[in-house]
């Protein structure tokens, strides 16, 4: 899916014509942008505090060893 992303401010004249150009392909869908707010990603401003911390998001391995094994004989 791709989506095309309209600013607000060109919303009148934009938004129209490119739903018009993409009515054909089905992989591709135009919206219109609504966040508002300060953006987070920036380094200064309210959001500053912390660093973000990136986690591993994998199970932990079990805990213990594993028998040793012997490779089958040629």
């Amino acid at each position: 899916m791709i989506y095309c992303v309209v600013p607000p401010e060109l919303k009148d004249e934009l938004f129209d014509r490119l739903v018009e150009h993409y009515k054909d392909n089905p992989n591709v869908t135009v919206i219109v942008d609504r966040r508002t707010g300060p953006d987070r990603r920036s380094t200064g401003g309210q959001f500053q505090g912390g660093k973000r911390q990136v986690r591993d998001r994998r199970r932990g391995r079990i805990p213990g060893t594993f028998p040793e094994t012997e490779p089958p004989p040629d």
